[in-house]
Order: structure tokens, then sequence, then C-alpha cells
């Protein structure tokens, strides 16, 4: 790979992490409201961030992906945008939301990826804020001066107070139990997956440990550890909570590491499959590439015309001697061609093909 694609890559991840860190100082109110307990917490997603922006801007640089990237820019932002925005939000909640790409595969397999990637979504937005400070819940002034009164409390994000609920009351159960149906989603899901990753034999002949089993242990691990932090503390009066705690920090952090590097990148490269689609859409609107030897419709011609320009930048010219290009046919007239060249070789050849 070019060094320079590297060093372009190091110095927009090293920029957008200062960033965050600066947003982590400012938004928790110069750390006011920055738990030092979370520390550990906030190292790990910074270098998760730090890896994760790096890979992303490195694939990103990558021709093919340039090209699907900057043509989706362009599509989104000419014409009608307020259609497109329509498209956009309709393919990120089928597809993003519900997972619903997932499903022609089968349903077990959709419905185990669907709590995985929902139980993991909602982790992440109530983690991350808390870590870096962002949300905060303080007792109400008034509470604190009346004992007798109902004990209320106030959210606040990025240190404005947003709303305030009462003690006991269903929003608070929903607020400070959230990680505990995040936990309960993640742990179905990697059953489900378990189960078929060890019972399918396609897949126990094909899989990895690192590659296939590991993503899943480390979720599974990271939801038990969460909910044995929280019944421990409530059930079992902290009896090795402690464990818990450290058990459930290296897990954790283990899994940050490993998004950037591991599996868990596609989590990050999933939504570029919306752009992907509208790509699509819009290649057919503009009309379809007709194959000069079947005279039938295989690929979209803004494809066509992209693909030609890819290919040249990345050193291959496939030019024919007629002038036309080995990538204006379609499969099935490549094979025909590749098999009338063969025939045409043995007829010079007297009948051997091998000379």
């Amino acid at each position: 790979m070019d060094i320079s694609l590297n060093k372009k890559a190091l110095f927009i991840a090293t920029g957008v992490s200062l960033l965050l860190i600066s947003l982590v100082f400012y938004g928790s109110r110069k750390l006011q409201n920055f738990d030092p307990a979370l520390i550990i917490y906030l190292f790990g997603t910074v270098f998760a961030f730090f890896g994760v922006v790096y890979r992303y801007t490195v694939w990103l640089q990558r021709p093919p992906t340039w090209m699907y990237f900057k043509r989706t820019c362009q599509f989104f932002f000419t014409g009608k945008v307020f259609l497109h925005v329509i498209s956009f939000a309709k393919e990120f909640i089928q597809n993003i939301g519900f997972q619903k790409f997932i499903y022609p595969r089968g349903r077990s397999r959709w419905i185990g990826h669907f709590l995985m990637a929902t139980g993991c979504t909602m982790a992440f937005c109530v983690t991350f804020p808390l870590t870096f400070g962002w949300i905060n819940f303080t007792m109400n002034p008034a509470t604190s001066i009346n004992p007798t009164s109902v004990h209320m409390y106030e959210a606040h994000f990025f240190g404005f107070k947003m709303f305030e609920f009462a003690l006991g009351s269903f929003v608070a159960f929903l607020i400070f139990k959230a990680l505990y149906w995040c936990s309960w989603l993640v742990i179905a899901g990697v059953l489900i997956f378990m189960r078929r990753r060890l019972t399918n034999a396609g897949l126990v002949a094909t899989q990895t440990f690192e590659g296939d089993l590991l993503p899943l242990i480390l979720l599974l691990a990271i939801a038990v550890t969460g909910l044995g932090l929280s019944y421990g503390y409530e059930y079992m009066k902290g009896i090795a909570y402690d464990y818990m705690a450290v058990t459930h920090a290296i897990t954790v952090i283990m899994f940050l590491i490993w998004i950037p590097f591991g599996k868990f990148f596609h989590i990050i490269q999933r939504p570029a499959q919306i752009g992907a689609h509208i790509y699509k859409r819009e290649g057919i609107k503009r009309g379809m590439a007709v194959c000069p030897h079947t005279h039938q419709e295989f690929a979209t011609q803004l494809h066509i015309n992209d693909l030609k320009i890819v290919t040249k930048e990345l050193g291959f010219d496939f030019t024919l001697e007629d002038g036309t290009s080995h990538l204006d046919l379609s499969p099935e007239g490549k094979r025909s061609r590749l098999a009338m060249a063969h025939l045409k070789a043995r007829q010079q050849n007297g009948g051997n093909l091998f000379g």
C-alpha cells in the first residue's frame, strides 16, 4: 500500500482523536461531570476510535471504495435532496435498524443478528456518553432542601438540564436498567449464533476461532459480567463485585481494541451499504449497459464506466484489439469470446491447441 495513504490516514485519525478528547473535556464541563472510575474505559474508547478512523480512512482511499463514496455524495447532494434524505432514512431504518439485509439468509440467523445489533447499538448509545461525561444525573436541589419530598433526579447532557424524573418511576426504571436489556438481547443473539456455529457442519469446517468464535465469546463475556456487576451489587451484597468489575473491564477493553482490527469492523462498514444501494438505483435511472455479444442488459452503464476508470487507476487496461473494452461484455459474453479465441487458436495450429 502507498505509504502516503497511511500517513494521510494517520494524520486524520490523530486529528479526529484529539477532537474527541477535546469534546470529552468540554462536554463534561472541564471534567466536572467525568467519573474518574471510568478512565480505563475512556482510554480504550479513544484507542478504538483512533483505530476505526485510521482503518476506515485507509479503506475509503482505495479506488473502488472512493469511487462509490464520491458518486454517492454527488447523487445525494444533487437533484431532489429531500427525496434522497427520505430514501436514505428508509434504507437506514430497514437495513441498519431492522437488519433487513440478513433476513434472506435465514430467519433464525436474522433474529440472532437483530438481537445482537440492537443490544450493541443501545449499549453504545448509553455507555459512550456516560464514559465521556456528556450525560450525568443529579438530584434536584429542591429535593435536597426538603428530604421528605419525592426524590427527583435531573438528566443533563453536555451540562445542560434536559428533563427530570422521580426516583422509582417507570422512567427511572427504563433509564437505570437500560444496560440490563442490552445485555439480555446480546446474550440471546450470541447463543443463537453459538448454537449455529457449533452444530452446522459447513461452518464447523470453515470457521476460525479468532475470526468467528472469539467475537461471540467476547460479547457474551461482556454481557454476562455486566449483569454480574449489577445483580451482585443489588442482590448479593457485593460478593465477587471486584472480580466482576476487573473481568468486565478486561473484556470491554479487548472488545474495543478488537473493533478496528477484527470482525467487529463490519459494524463500521455496514452503513456504506446504503450508499451502494443509492448508487445502484441512480445507475438504473441513467440506463443499462448492453453486452455487444449477447445483446442483453447485464449492468448499469454508470457502473461499467466507473469500473473502466478504476481499473485504469490500478494499472489494468482491458481494451481489446477492435477498440472496445473487455468490461463492456457480460459474463456470458466473456465466456463466449474466450471459447471463440480458443477455437481460433486451435484452428490456426491445425486442430492441436497446444501446438
